[in-house]
């Protein structure tokens, strides 16, 4: 890796199929140890079931309040400030139940790529 700093553009984010919006901070070969992205998703609105292949994530919730469903566990109310732990290959899905959007940091570890990403829906 080689010290940089990654600047944050709007511009940037885009809509995924799984119901959420993205934008990456941090996701490039040079740093293949950890992605960060802010995934944004609107009121009312559940993602999509999938889960990562050999790729763990935290959802660490900035705004808004939601429902998080890992795996065979019960639902769960999250809110700013709780970090959700998902190991790889763990079902996953994320429900916002507020009325303001739902915003949460992503980290990935190794990093994101599309290849690791399962859609259980499809």
């Amino acid at each position: 890796m080689q010290p940089s700093i990654q600047f944050a553009n709007e511009q940037n984010a885009y809509e995924t199929a799984e119901r959420c919006q993205i934008l990456e901070y941090s996701n490039d070969s040079d740093d293949p140890a950890v992605s960060i992205a802010r995934a944004k998703v609107a009121s009312g609105v559940r993602t999509a079931w999938h889960h990562l292949l050999g790729v763990a994530e935290r959802y660490v919730i900035l705004e808004g309040s939601g429902r998080v469903e890992i795996g065979d566990c019960a639902p769960v109310a999250v809110g700013p400030g709780d970090v959700v732990r998902i190991p790889p290959e763990v079902r996953q899905r994320i429900t916002n139940t507020g009325s303001k959007e739902l915003v949460f940091l992503a980290i990935c570890t190794p990093r994101f790529t599309p290849e690791c990403y399962v859609d259980l829906e499809s």
